[in-house]
């Protein structure tokens, strides 16, 4: 499973992206749970945000859903944490 996170907005307006591949990972089935979770919590389409916070675009195997702070789930600020951590 590749996941994808596009970061922007923000204050200074500077993108971020990251990437993992959980193939042959020894936590796969964690983050694929965790990926499954944060992808049925978005939406189809960019949603409003607030001046100055994050809209981000997750994509999970060529599906692509969008959300932005602070109306994160839980999952998804779990995924987007970590992707951006972990990620290239």
């Amino acid at each position: 499973m590749r996941i994808h996170v596009r970061r922007t907005g923000g204050f200074a307006g500077i993108e971020r992206v990251a990437e993992v591949d959980t193939s042959g990972r020894p936590d796969a089935r964690e983050w694929h749970a965790l990926a499954e979770q944060a992808m049925g919590d978005g939406r189809d389409t960019p949603p409003v945000g607030v001046p100055d916070g994050f809209q981000y675009r997750l994509t999970v195997d060529g599906t692509t859903v969008y959300c932005a702070d602070p109306r994160l789930s839980e999952a998804q600020r779990q995924l987007i944490t970590r992707v951006l951590k972990e990620g290239s």
